[in-house]
């Protein structure tokens, strides 16, 4: 299919092509044929994650047009915020983040990394509603605007049209990993560039494929909204036709409060750990492995065609959560005689 992706400019940041491994164990819980999880965990910027795909449009637009400052916004475990820094530092820019959520003495998990990149934040306590957050990053960008700097505002979760093409290309790359596009693909859903350039580059590169969203913190209805529009101003980026409506599939069903673990979520998390050796986190992919269990005992998910499991990274989460993880230690200590 025609379009122009590859004369799109970047800024390398990520490690790629990231692994595709078959997770035979976990599928054999879950009772799927096959299970394969794109391990975009170990893209390598600042610990890994789905953004660093997106962050190499988003900073080549920021460092061909001279901009001197970068600003997003996120939670308080934001991957986003964290990643946003490290490609700042890496580039050698400056780095300011707004953060919101409940109150905290010490820095831990992605905050911890957003303290040892230096970057300047100001928090919102007790509040990570996207709009509070956006108003106080654009009043701050007005601020450095006003002392002579020149500030660069990269949305919450990095979801812009120009970051959403990180996914286009990654569909090309899952393709060339496939000896069958024919597959089953779950996405966690947040923000919704991942989701929609997923879809717009499975519709180019596996036109086989089903895309499945599973959403990690908001309605059915506001992602279609969004991510239509995505996919719509990513695809003229790049002259890509669209024939038809693009279908999009998704589900809201195993979210709760941002930033607070499920059950299920956590249920998910230590059958992928106990299982398979490979981390997820409480806040993005833990709930989006136990939708996707869910969704196979529901038989939404056909058992019998290959899955891909997205891994968007969040690892450094784990480490704000040790109290609902950490209390479960199997050991026995055993005290030394004199």
């Amino acid at each position: 299919m025609n379009h122009s992706l590859n004369k799109i400019p970047i800024v390398k940041l990520a490690n790629y092509p990231t692994p595709l491994d078959e997770a035979r164990r976990l599928a054999d819980k879950i009772g799927l044929s096959k299970l394969f999880i794109k391990r975009d965990d170990l893209t390598g910027l600042a610990g890994g994650g789905n953004k660093a795909r997106k962050l190499e449009y988003d900073f080549a637009e920021i460092v061909n047009g001279g901009y001197d400052v970068v600003l997003t916004a996120g939670g308080i475990q934001s991957n986003h915020a964290r990643m946003t820094a490290a490609a700042a530092r890496k580039l050698g820019l400056d780095i300011k983040l707004v953060l919101g959520g409940p109150d905290f003495e010490i820095a831990k998990g992605n905050l911890l990394l957003d303290v040892m990149f230096k970057a300047e934040i100001r928090y919102l306590v007790d509040d990570d509603a996207n709009v509070s957050l956006e108003n106080e990053m654009q009043k701050w960008s007005d601020e450095l605007l006003q002392k002579g700097r020149k500030p660069y505002i990269i949305p919450i979760g990095g979801s812009t049209a120009l970051g959403a093409l990180g996914y286009v290309k990654a569909m090309e790359e899952l393709s060339t990993q496939l000896e069958n596009g024919g597959v089953q693909i779950i996405v966690g859903v947040g923000s919704c560039g991942t989701f929609a350039g997923a879809i717009l580059g499975a519709k180019i590169f596996m036109p086989n494929a089903r895309v499945i969203g599973i959403s990690v913190s908001r309605t059915v209805d506001a992602i279609k909204k969004r991510t239509k529009e995505l996919i719509k101003e990513s695809s003229a980026l790049i002259d890509f036709k669209i024939d038809n409506e693009i279908s999009i599939e998704c589900y809201d069903d195993y979210y709760t409060e941002y930033g607070m673990i499920t059950k299920a979520g956590e249920q998910a998390i230590n059958d992928c750990a106990d299982l398979e050796g490979i981390l997820l986190d409480p806040i993005y992919t833990g709930k989006v492995m136990a939708g996707l269990i869910d969704l196979t005992n529901k038989n939404i998910i056909d058992k019998n065609i290959p899955v891909i499991f997205i891994h968007t990274g969040g690892m450094p989460i784990i480490f704000s959560f040790e109290s609902e993880f950490g209390s479960k230690i199997n050991c026995t200590k055993i005290i030394p005689k004199n």
